[in-house]
């Protein structure tokens, strides 16, 4: 069965489109509740920003993607690489929920490294 294709005129777009547009206006800005105010904070130029972090997370699913149907075909590397990207994805992802980078490296493919800097000294025992 195929299905038709919903002919509109240009005045019926025209119109689909105001009406799109004032319920966007309606909702409101999108409110991010699953995600750590520091992280929201960040301009989007921050090398950890929401948006460029969630552009990272979308690229290590697809190379776990990937690495899942190479593992199925038993090439070498695979299981590691594919276990890797999804570990990578974990992180981030506690990342934007807590606010706290729990890894030593960054970036779409975790090739930076991350400069530590100590807050607060630990006391000498």
């Amino acid at each position: 069965m195929a299905v038709r294709k919903r002919k509109m005129t240009p005045e019926q777009r025209e119109a689909a489109a105001e009406r799109l547009r004032l319920a966007r206006e309606k909702k409101g800005p999108a409110q991010y509740k699953n995600v750590a105010k520091s992280v929201i904070d960040l301009p989007d130029d921050h090398y950890l920003s929401y948006k460029s972090v969630k552009k990272w997370i979308k690229t290590q699913q697809e190379i776990a993607k990937v690495e899942r149907r190479n593992m199925v075909k038993n090439i070498k590397g695979a299981t590691a690489k594919y276990y890797a990207a999804q570990g990578y994805v974990r992180q981030m992802q506690h990342y934007i929920q807590h606010g706290d980078w729990p890894n030593d490296f960054y970036g779409e493919y975790e090739e930076k490294r991350i400069i530590w800097k100590t807050i607060a000294p630990q006391e000498e025992w």
